[in-house]
């Protein structure tokens, strides 16, 4: 995780490259605990964290948050008592890039 997590974020434009498949395979590896799931025909790296209460899980939105803005690629986050839900994927190529497996990994660390 700690390659991932040395990088930062490149911009995304239309037309850059959804990440490979052997990308993937080999970022899968060091993200155990996250899926790729799609929604609307779009690929999305997916994870819900647990917490104690709610204020536990706001305040690690706002963790996440912080990050978001740091390397500008927000995710969806669905804040809930106990748990917080969080979802990556590039909006401009529809898909996933490596930017995506950078921030799991970033968002793992929190």
């Amino acid at each position: 995780m700690d390659q991932l997590t040395n990088n930062t974020c490149v911009a995304c434009r239309v037309g850059a490259p959804l990440a490979t498949e052997d990308e993937i395979n080999d970022f899968m590896l060091q993200l155990p605990n996250w899926a790729i799931v799609e929604e609307k025909e779009v690929n999305r790296l997916k994870r819900v964290f647990t917490f104690n209460n709610f204020t536990d899980a706001v305040a690690f939105t706002q963790k996440v948050a912080v990050i978001a803005e740091d390397e500008n690629h927000h995710p969806a986050i669905l804040t809930e008592w106990g748990k917080v839900t969080v979802c990556w994927w590039s909006h401009k190529i529809k898909g996933l890039h490596v930017n995506d497996f950078i921030m799991a990994a970033k968002t793992d660390q929190l």
